[in-house]
């Protein structure tokens, strides 16, 4: 399969639910989080998730249900996609809820910075009221 660009994201498989679960997302809330959209495709469920936000998994992608290489073309996707909607990237800590000691969860086998800030970046809806699609007014 090719690599994904900016060029040649919509054509992939995967945009179209990407792009369904992002419109899901921004009817109920002005914020994109990678996790919200893995659990949308039903590729994470929120049980494992609280099980990675105690620590009792030691990265999130034990538990997410896709293969790394489907994953990481997921991640990039959804950053192209979200980039054309007009959202403002911010990285987002995730902490582990420990007494006396703050530990940053990690979301990767190996730690990758790159891979780590595509999972912790969440993106924000910059616009008052509800979120529309660029180019389109409320009236």
């Amino acid at each position: 399969m090719r690599a994904v660009t900016v060029a040649t994201f919509r054509d992939d498989p995967l945009f179209p639910k990407i792009s369904r679960v992002v419109a899901i997302i921004l009817e109920k809330d002005k914020v994109v989080r990678p996790i919200d959209v893995l659990i949308g495709m039903q590729l994470l469920s929120r049980d494992d998730l609280e099980e990675w936000r105690c620590g009792r998994v030691p990265y999130l992608e034990k538990v997410i249900d896709c293969n790394l290489t489907r994953l990481s073309r997921l991640l990039r996707i959804l950053q192209f996609h979200v980039h054309d909607l007009n959202l403002v990237p911010s990285d987002a800590a995730y902490i582990r809820p420990d007494r006396g000691q703050k530990r940053r969860l990690r979301f990767t086998k190996t730690g990758d910075a790159k891979l780590e800030k595509a999972y912790s970046t969440h993106f924000a809806w910059p616009g008052k009221g509800p979120w529309h699609p660029p180019g389109v007014r409320s009236s």
